[in-house]
C-alpha cells in the first residue's frame, strides 16, 4: 500500500499485523500497534523526541548486567509490573493475593536451609528477625511440600549481589514446608532502600522529583506442583516510605506484622532483646508450577 496520508499508516500497518499466524501474538502486536499509534498521535510526538526515546530505550538495554536489570526497574517504576501481577492473580484483580513483584534482584540456586535456620552467611549487623510463615491454599489447607526461597536486603539497605562486604548468598535460603505447610527461620530485620539512580530510571525519577526508595519487605518464591508459582513480597507497614513504593508494589494483603519484642528471646539466649517477630500466611493458586527466568545471575 502507498501511503499518502498520516490517517492511512495506521490501518495499512495494522493490515500486515493481522496477517500474524500465531492467534494471541496476533492479538497483542494489533493492541499495540492501536496504542502506540494514538500515543504518538495524542502527545503530537516530535522528531527529536523519538529520536531521544529510541535512544533511551538502547541505553536501559545497554545497562542490563549480571548484577542489574534496568527494564525490571523502569517497568516497575511506572507501574507496569504491578498492574500485570494484579490482573493475573487474585480472581484477575478481584480479590486480593499474596501475589506480587520479582523484582530485580531474585537469584537462582540460593543454599537449602532447614527449618529454624539462619539465612545469615556473613557478618551482618542489625537487629534479629524470626519468620514463622505458613502457605495454604485457597480454601486455607496447609500445603506440604512446597519449595520456599527467599530472600532481602541488608540492614544497609543492599543487596549481596550489589555489597562486596556480604558473603555470596547472604540473606538468601532455601526452606521446605512441614505437614502443617510452615517454614520458619532467623535473620536480621530489613530496612527500606533506594532503587539504584545511575541509570535511565534514576533520571525519570529525578525529572518527576519522585523519591527512589522501596518500603522494607522480604520477598519470597514457591514453587509447588499443581499450584501456580507465587512470587510474594511481605512489607513493614511501619517503614516512612509505605504509602510511596517508588515500584507501586504494596498492597493490603501484602504488608505484615512485624512485631517489636524487648524481652529477651525464649528460646536463643544470645538475644537479650529487642528483636522482631514476623508472621504471615502465603496464599497459593492452583495452576502450572513454572520458575521465572531470572533477573541476574
Amino acid at each position: 500500500m502507498v501511503i499518502k496520508t498520516e490517517s492511512d499508516l495506521t490501518p495499512a500497518v495494522l493490515a500486515v499485523m493481522n496477517r500474524t499466524e500465531d492467534p494471541r501474538l496476533r492479538e497483542i502486536l494489533v493492541a499495540m500497534v492501536k496504542h502506540l499509534h494514538a500515543f504518538v498521535r495524542e502527545v503530537r510526538l516530535t522528531e527529536v523526541e523519538f529520536r531521544e526515546a529510541t535512544a533511551i530505550l538502547n541505553e536501559i538495554g545497554k545497562l542490563h548486567t549480571d548484577h542489574h536489570n534496568e527494564f525490571v526497574l523502569m517497568a516497575g517504576s511506572l507501574g507496569v509490573s504491578s498492574l500485570v501481577c494484579l490482573l493475573n492473580n487474585g480472581d484477575r484483580g478481584q480479590t486480593e493475593t499474596s501475589q506480587s513483584l520479582l523484582g530485580p534482584f531474585w537469584r537462582l540456586n540460593s543454599p537449602r536451609v532447614e527449618n529454624g535456620g539462619t539465612i545469615i552467611r556473613s557478618e551482618t549487623p542489625g537487629t534479629p528477625l524470626f519468620v514463622h510463615a505458613k502457605v495454604v491454599d485457597r480454601d486455607g489447607k496447609p500445603i506440604a511440600g512446597a519449595e520456599v526461597d527467599v530472600w532481602h536486603a541488608s540492614p544497609v539497605g543492599l543487596y549481596e549481589n550489589q555489597d562486596p562486604d556480604q558473603a555470596e548468598m547472604n540473606l538468601r535460603g532455601k526452606f521446605m514446608t512441614d505437614e502443617q505447610g510452615r517454614f520458619w527461620f532467623r535473620t536480621v530485620k530489613m530496612v527500606g532502600y533506594p532503587i539504584p539512580v545511575d541509570g535511565v530510571v534514576g533520571r525519570l525519577l529525578k525529572a518527576q522529583g519522585r523519591h527512589p526508595y522501596r518500603p522494607a519487605h522480604l520477598h519470597a518464591l514457591i514453587f509447588k506442583h499443581g499450584y501456580k508459582t507465587l512470587i510474594s513480597q511481605v512489607f513493614d507497614p511501619s517503614d516512612p516510605n509505605i504509602d510511596s513504593d517508588v515500584q507501586f508494589g504494596v498492597t493490603a494483603a501484602l504488608t505484615g506484622d512485624f512485631t517489636r519484642h524487648e524481652e529477651p528471646h525464649p528460646t536463643e539466649t544470645d538475644i537479650p532483646g529487642p528483636w522482631f517477630s514476623l508472621d504471615y500466611t502465603y496464599v497459593m493458586e492452583p495452576g502450572e508450577a513454572v520458575l521465572p527466568r531470572p533477573p541476574i545471575k
